[in-house]
């Protein structure tokens, strides 16, 4: 019996994947939940465990390829064992003839043969009462070039409009408008030597998405200045042009703002110096900082449940659950596995959970629905030693708490100088949906739980 070995979903805004690595190769034999193939996408990097036992009959997308989810990447032959595929490894050979298979992805949407609507016409199209499958960042792209997301055939799981269809509509309006242009240019400067080549793509593949931000992120400076003097080209890695994707849709999405305030940690500071020796003989895990600051998120959370939420068009999911996602920085990038249902954990339940994720997520055990459903984050620029961050605000969530280092400081305490251990933290906020207002009275509420702390350990 034939299994589809398919592309996961790794996250709630995540709709595509790269296969970084392929474990086996077509006639080898792999057991249920043996690492079969590695992906990567801007929530994290991982290991996919075969779905089936059997023989890897074929491969059906090669390294480097990104593709949307759901899409069959091999195939296994539950039923054959290893002799038949070694007896006969002909068919295997004409493995990359299913061609068509591998360009549907870059084939996405023939845009040319869809009527191209002007802006003007885009605008005044009727609305469809049917519900259209696409992402924020579709949407708002869309919205910005006048396009009626109605009119496309989305190539995407379920029929989903994908960024890749919009942009291939963009781009069939915009070339008859952007050559007229281009050849008056070359009349008029002719003695213009042309901009050095662009650096080489990633050999992982199309880069659909990290090249896109060299131009960006240099607004207003010919390509050419760039280079220069002694310089080498390293291309961004599929996880980082994940990462560089997420993070600039997060900016255009959310109007951030950011609050500071400063929490006296001496009193958990003493809790922890005294118990962490027995906590971690008793345990056998170490006790860190972390649960604390976990725990005082939480009754932040209860106490004002707008930050743990998310904004839907007009909209707001206040989330019943409290999954809270903790950023975990690797040599590679940086993933933010989810902790499920955090407020019906102890300290001990919560330490326990964090060195589990985080250990595994650098060794790319993590499962798909480990970074998925978050509804909060906390990121700790404290452990290298930073004062404090601005984060970005993970998506679809509408708050990031950002910690600090505690570090021993001269403060005023009862009109006397003394020496407390001090926390800067920040809150990153989505200002649709929160007002400095509820930001400042979370800040407070989180702060207060520190400073004041009595729940037992365990």
């Amino acid at each position: 019996m034939a299994v589809d070995v398919v592309m996961p979903q790794m996250g709630e805004s995540i709709f595509e994947g790269t296969i970084t690595k392929w474990l086996k190769k077509p006639g080898d034999k792999v057991e249920r939940d043996e690492p079969l193939f590695e992906i990567s996408t801007d929530k994290v990097d991982a290991e996919i465990p075969s779905p089936s036992a059997g023989v890897l009959k074929e491969i059906k997308i090669p390294e480097g390829q990104t593709v949307p989810i759901q899409t069959i990447v091999a195939v296994i032959d539950g039923a054959g064992g290893a002799a038949v595929a070694v007896a006969a490894p002909a068919p295997a050979k004409p493995a990359p003839a299913p061609a068509p298979a591998l360009a549907k992805p870059a084939a996405v949407a023939p845009a040319p043969t869809v009527p191209s609507p002007t802006p003007a016409a885009a605008a005044a199209a009727p609305a469809s009462t049917e519900r259209i499958h696409s992402s924020p960042l579709v949407r708002r792209l869309a919205k910005e070039h006048g396009i009626d997301l109605s009119a496309i055939e989305g190539s995407g799981a379920g029929g989903r409009i994908t960024k890749e269809d919009v942009e291939a509509l963009i781009a069939a309006q915009s070339a008859p408008a952007v050559a007229a242009p281009a050849a008056a240019s070359a009349v008029a400067r002719p003695s213009v030597p042309p901009p050095p080549p662009a650096p080489a793509a990633a050999p992982a593949g199309p880069a659909v998405h990290g090249s896109q931000f060299l131009p960006a992120l240099q607004v207003g400076v010919p390509r050419e200045r760039i280079y220069f003097g002694n310089y080498e080209v390293q291309p961004l890695s599929v996880m980082r042009q994940k990462i560089a994707e997420h993070m600039v849709a997060s900016k255009h999405v959310s109007p951030h703002v950011y609050s500071v305030d400063e929490i006296d940690m001496t009193k958990v500071a003493a809790i922890r110096a005294k118990a962490k020796a027995e906590f971690e003989s008793r345990y056998e895990t170490k006790l860190t900082f972390m649960p604390f600051f976990v725990k005082a998120a939480v009754a932040g959370l209860r106490a004002y449940p707008t930050l743990n939420a998310s904004l839907d068009g007009t909209n707001i999911v206040l989330h019943k659950e409290i999954n809270i996602g903790m950023a975990v920085a690797l040599d590679w990038g940086l993933i933010v596995p989810v902790i499920k249902n955090v407020d019906e954990k102890n300290l001990l339940g919560i330490q326990r959970t964090l060195n589990d994720l985080a250990e595994r997520a650098r060794t790319k055990k993590l499962k798909p629905e480990e970074v998925q459903e978050g509804t909060f984050s906390i990121t700790n620029p404290g452990v290298f030693g930073g004062l404090f961050g601005l984060p970005v605000i993970s998506q679809p969530n509408v708050g990031i708490l950002g910690l600090g280092a505690i570090e021993k400081r001269p403060v005023v305490v009862d009109d006397a100088i003394a020496i407390r251990s001090m926390c800067y933290v920040t809150l990153s906020y989505d200002h649709r949906v929160v007002d400095g207002a509820i930001a400042h009275q979370f800040l407070h509420k989180v702060k207060d739980t520190l400073e004041n702390w009595s729940e037992p350990l365990v």
